[in-house]
């Protein structure tokens, strides 16, 4: 638990202190945000606030990482710790940096051509696509050496199914699939100060929570005595990473507030998603982030209801999609928005959290 905390409240300090140098930094390099001229007209006050923030809180997690396994090394179970990196943290912190990379590529166009459009939906998905098949395979294809594998040939919902194993051909397709919706679900919630941030601690916060009592309820604890274990590969660094990126989002967030100083931009928002999709695959709770993550799949949602309804009917639903412009033109403040969307949030960690636990329950009776 102490390597845990570290992680956290290191990654914590490094993005509170670090995040102002990289406000002065994309400053000076006038690296604004473009601000679409079809949206609501109040975001046009925000129009050169520097983007690319993500880039704080992603650098802030990695050093994090090295610093819980310093704390690591010190406890007395080390037979339990393996040294790091372990390929789930390798698959897991690539997942953040790679799809971050992605989106420093899509920020940097923004900037550079002072245009909100940035990289072409095409390309953004190629991009996605290759990271999350790569990972993909090393997550299904490089075993431990108790044969357990970062992702599960199953499909997933609070533990393994076992009559819906995919095959790895097949789970590699699936890892994917999460990969992409979960990062593009957290882009499309990224449009007011600390929407996205928020959502996304609370949602990092409950895998820190899982990913701990899954280390100390692991099949491979050699001294866990318990009825029922996790068949999970490296529990532990899946709680660390978690942590460790929640306490950077919490840091982040003090300049990200409304009304912010950086915002993450498609750096932050694809790195965020690209990791909360692979801590889904590893704890072996796929399904189960579809409501952990309720409020991305909300958003996500809108923007598809939105479509089918334009194309089919010429009629729009909302005001203007992702949701939270919907609430924007209908006269909410951005203040209501974010703090609303943070409570239906947390409740779906809740429910998501408590369905987690009764799982256990129902198998320890």
């Amino acid at each position: 638990m102490r390597a845990v905390i570290v992680a956290a409240a290191v990654a914590f300090i490094i993005s509170l202190f670090g995040t102002p140098v990289a406000i002065r930094v994309f400053t000076a390099l006038k690296a604004g945000q473009p601000i679409r001229t079809l949206g609501p007209q109040t975001h046009q006050g925000k129009r050169g606030t520097p983007t690319m923030g993500g880039v704080a809180f992603i650098i802030a997690t990695v050093l994090a990482y090295v610093a819980g396994h310093v704390a690591l090394t010190t406890l007395p179970e080390q037979q339990i710790a393996q040294v790091p990196p372990t390929m789930t943290a390798l698959v897991l912190l690539g997942l953040f940096v790679f799809c971050g990379a992605v989106g420093f590529l899509d920020d940097f166009l923004k900037v550079r051509l002072k245009h909100s459009g940035g990289l072409s939906a095409r390309s953004k998905l190629l991009g996605q696509l290759l990271v999350g098949g790569g990972l993909g395979v090393a997550a299904l294809y490089v075993p431990s050496t108790n044969g357990e594998t970062v992702a599960s040939t199953s499909i997933s919902f609070i533990r393994d199914i076992s009559f819906l194993d995919v095959g790895k051909v097949g789970s590699v397709i699936v890892f994917v699939f999460v990969i992409m919706s979960m990062s593009n679900g957290v882009n499309l919630t990224d449009g007011l100060d600390g929407l996205a941030t928020g959502a996304s601690i609370l949602v990092l916060g409950a895998y820190a929570l899982i990913g701990f009592w899954q280390y100390r309820h692991w099949c491979g604890d050699i001294n866990y005595q318990g009825a029922y274990c996790y068949e999970v590969r490296d529990p532990l660094e899946i709680a660390l990473i978690a942590a460790a990126a929640a306490g950077a989002c919490v840091g982040f967030l003090w300049w990200n507030t409304s009304p912010a100083r950086i915002f993450m931009g498609d750096t932050g928002a694809l790195g965020l998603g690209g990791l909360i999709g692979g801590l889904a695959m590893a704890t072996r709770t796929t399904l189960l982030s579809i409501i952990i993550g309720g409020l991305f799949v909300i958003i996500t949602m809108s923007v598809v209801i939105q479509i089918i309804s334009f194309k089919t009917t010429g009629k729009r639903v909302f005001r203007m999609s992702p949701l939270q412009h919907h609430f924007e033109l209908a006269g909410w403040s951005e203040v209501n928005i974010v703090v609303r969307f943070w409570i239906v949030a947390g409740i779906c960690v809740a429910i998501g959290l408590g369905l987690f636990y009764s799982d256990f329950l129902a198998t320890m009776g």
